[in-house]
């Protein structure tokens, strides 16, 4: 079969010729139908600094990706032939205590998909069983290529209260526009956001953001004394950039909380350190989604709640034309690109 893969320490990733995987005890073989792009592959693509320490080559990627199971592996009980799933990219053995404890997300056996083992980009891939998570049949296949993503998403904005909150997400890439439409669906009273692109911006509004503002040329401390005088109740930061951070504990108010998902180039940067202090705000650094309470969090969400994300899916097309979709999200010029593999 054609998979897209690392083939060699250097820019840009291939099309080659992979042998089909086999089932192993414990895991499920998927038809994949979608995969979704993210900026993880685009790191590897790059081969930047964190991609070149961590990638053994040859490497197929890929970890945002949906199908059906097409074979289980022995000792699998609880997924049969014919379950439509999504996958959780964070692979960690069961029976670490850290799994066990209900920290999943930050076990330290974790292996990712598409990035320390073999990925989903490709018609078949066999992954751990519990990391294939049923899909309702009212998911668009769309979005449940992108549910890893999404899950970033949801378990930062319900690392706290949201409904008749006010709620500022600096910076709209894909994670931050699913932000904004989950506090629209959890019924915060204002989802205020901050973004430098246009095109992204754009987006921000399809999503149902009430304000952008854009820190290069507005004058957000103007902008936010008038609108949310008392200052936001949660600051979602999504842009790794040190601005943000800034932003954040300057117009969080007190007794609020800063919800930190992005990267910084930088690892280390300052803040007003006293000024968080006294005014009380609670910093919580989130990685990946809570296995598996946001996976639960974000299937109601969907199925239940109506949320709808479909207007970060900006291009669909073929998995053999991925260097157009990675030439796009390099420019700026996409939000979530969906992959087909029929």
């Amino acid at each position: 079969m054609k998979a897209i893969a690392k083939t060699r320490p250097d820019v840009g990733l291939e099309i080659i010729e992979v042998p089909e995987p086999t089932v192993r005890p414990g895991t499920v073989k998927i038809r994949v139908e979608r995969a979704s792009l993210c900026g993880t592959d685009l790191h590897i693509y790059e081969w930047d600094e964190w991609s070149s320490n961590r990638i053994k080559p040859t490497r197929i990627v890929g970890h945002e990706f949906c199908g059906t199971v097409i074979e289980v592996g022995e000792g699998v009980t609880d997924r049969k032939i014919g379950d439509f799933v999504a996958s959780e990219s964070h692979v960690v053995d069961p029976n670490s205590p850290d799994y066990l404890a209900g920290l999943g997300h930050i076990d330290r056996t974790t292996q990712l998909l598409g990035v320390d083992i073999d990925g989903g980009f490709a018609p078949y891939a066999v992954i751990p069983a519990m990391n294939a998570r049923p899909v309702p049949t009212s998911v668009p296949k769309d979005v449940a290529s992108m549910l890893d993503a999404l899950g970033n998403a949801v378990h930062t904005v319900m690392d706290g209260p949201v409904e008749g909150k006010d709620i500022l997400i600096t910076g709209l890439g894909p994670i931050g526009l699913f932000s904004v439409a989950i506090c629209k669906c959890l019924g915060a009273r204002n989802v205020f956001a901050t973004e430098i692109s246009p095109y992204r911006t754009q987006l921000g509004i399809d999503c149902g953001a009430d304000l952008i503002f854009n820190p290069m040329k507005d004058d957000v401390a103007s902008a936010f004394k008038e609108h949310v005088p008392e200052g936001f109740d949660a600051v979602l930061e999504m842009s790794g950039h040190p601005s943000s951070l800034e932003l954040a504990v300057e117009y969080a108010r007190p007794g609020g909380r800063i919800s930190l998902l992005g990267l910084y180039a930088q690892n280390k940067q300052s803040i007003e350190l006293n000024k968080a202090i006294f005014k009380g705000l609670s910093i919580h650094g989130i990685i990946g989604r809570r296995l598996w309470e946001t996976w639960d969090q974000m299937i109601w969400l969907l199925d239940e709640k109506g949320l709808d994300v479909s207007a970060v899916v900006t291009h669909q097309m073929p998995f053999t034309e991925f260097e157009s979709a990675i030439q796009a999200m390099k420019k700026g010029e996409a939000g979530k690109v969906v992959l087909t593999f029929d």
